[in-house]
């Protein structure tokens, strides 16, 4: 069977999932309890090991009390720090239970606490030794910074981990290119190997005590471990194993291309309509970035489709890529899928070239979903797909709107959407599309009594 259903499903084959498919891997809820279970366990027992690494008489000492807090901060900071790396490191097990906005969501929750609790624990120890030493803070600095190498080293890690958190304030965010953000993070990797010396050489907890000393470094052990498995071993692995290139690209509307890449065994790629995979298009100025796209169909073997709108240096130059080209990819990742789904019926409401998970996610939808779909774009020219769109709609029964216009000219609030939508009530509502659109909608849904958990959102941040 030719790639031709796939670009533009016209055959009875092509509206419903090809059943040669891997199944995708199911979400599992309770793994994910049981890692948030483990990671409390982890920073409660990090807590004990400071508290009980002190006696009363050394909190009584001079200085003994700073210490003592410098300690607890270091220990609980690297901890968090440790946390941080793990949920960007793309668990399946994780990632398919809280998807890459979840994962995200949590990691800038507790990004400015590791930091925090790393100044704070810089700046206890060193009051403890001045009080100890009856010497002055600055005299105190100087010693350890000339005296003691692994402090010197682990400050030069904290300053990196500082630049990292200013560079990640949203005001700053928005004004870097995604590439400069992208590298700039990379040095997290290399703030906490430098700081991990110092924390056996120096810490309390680990100075007289190999057994905490060994349990700690398993710990950083592991998480360098799951680091190099899941995000570089593991895509290097389906990488060689699907080898795909691009063999066409194809306009698809105003700024708008399908890209079109064969490959092997694609029937063994397991992936749920909806989800996304990091693409590396081996190309000379290409090569050393990955962007996150999304099919915008399932593989219909030999082939697997993304569709993208150009919108920064990565996605303007994918409409310039060859047939031929290598191409690596790490995931298929996401959430947003119909495991998702906690009714028995659902609203898709995309924007733009958000369209293109939406896409995909129907395919995969069973016959008598009878879905409901909100297309919105400022211009006809804005709806891309919508012919492959309405035919899987209409094959499972379902309805499509296009809203078309300005915001002022189509309106979409509470009034509008229960007035297109009137059993909404009995629907999830899937969403995405521009990271403005996708707020306003979670809110309107809000607004309307749907509860959160009904509510499935992906944001592409322009």
């Amino acid at each position: 069977m030719g790639y031709e259903s796939v670009v533009a499903p016209r055959s009875r084959q092509s509206r419903k999932r090809p059943p040669a498919l891997a199944q995708p891997h199911r979400p599992y809820p309770a793994l994910a309890r049981a890692g948030l279970v483990l990671a409390g366990a982890g920073l409660g027992a990090v807590t004990a090991l400071a508290i009980t690494a002190e006696t009363g008489a050394e909190l009584r000492a001079p200085g003994g009390a700073a210490t003592f807090l410098g300690s607890l901060t270091g220990l609980t900071g690297m901890y968090l720090a440790l946390l941080m790396v793990l949920l960007v490191s793309r668990i399946p097990a994780i990632e398919r239970v809280l998807g890459q906005d979840g994962l995200l969501r949590w990691h800038r929750r507790l990004a400015p606490w590791p930091i925090s609790l790393l100044i704070a624990h810089a700046l206890f120890i060193t009051v403890g030794y001045a009080q100890a030493a009856r010497a002055g803070l600055g005299h105190q600095v100087a010693v350890l910074l000339t005296r003691y190498p692994d402090v010197l080293i682990a400050t030069v890690g904290l300053g990196i981990m500082c630049v990292i958190g200013i560079v990640s304030l949203r005001a700053i965010r928005r004004r870097l290119r995604r590439e400069t953000w992208w590298l700039v993070h990379l040095y997290m990797y290399l703030a906490l190997a430098l700081s991990f010396a110092h924390v056996l050489a120096l810490g309390p907890s680990f100075v007289g005590h190999p057994l905490t000393q060994i349990v700690w470094s398993v710990a950083w052990a592991a998480t360098a471990g799951l680091v190099l498995c899941y995000r570089f071993g593991l895509p290097v692995v389906r990488s060689l194993r699907h080898r795909l290139v691009v063999h066409e690209v194809r306009q698809e509307g105003p700024g708008v291309v399908s890209v079109i890449c064969s490959g092997r065994h694609l029937d063994r790629l397991a992936i749920a309509g909806g989800q996304f995979f990091f693409w590396r298009f081996l190309t000379r100025s290409m090569w050393w970035q990955a962007h996150p796209y999304t099919l915008s169909a399932l593989p219909q073997p030999p082939y697997v489709r993304l569709t993208v709108k150009a919108v920064g240096d990565h996605s303007a130059a994918v409409a310039r890529l060859r047939p031929g080209t290598r191409v690596a990819v790490e995931g298929p990742y996401g959430a947003f899928t119909k495991y998702a789904q906690q009714r028995p019926q659902a609203l898709l409401v995309a924007a733009g070239i958000g369209v293109t998970a939406l896409r995909s996610l129907l395919e995969d939808m069973p016959r008598n979903a009878a879905p409901v779909v909100l297309l919105r774009g400022t211009s006809p020219e804005d709806l891309v797909l919508r012919k492959e769109v309405a035919e899987l709609v209409r094959y499972r029964r379902g309805r499509v709107h296009e809203l078309v216009g300005t915001r002022e000219q189509v309106v979409l609030d509470e009034r509008s959407l229960q007035r297109l939508v009137p059993d909404l009530h009995r629907r999830d509502i899937y969403v995405c599309g521009p990271e403005g659109f996708v707020t306003t909608i979670v809110d309107l849904a809000a607004r309307l009594g749907i509860p959160a958990e009904a509510v499935h959102h992906e944001a592409y941040v322009l």
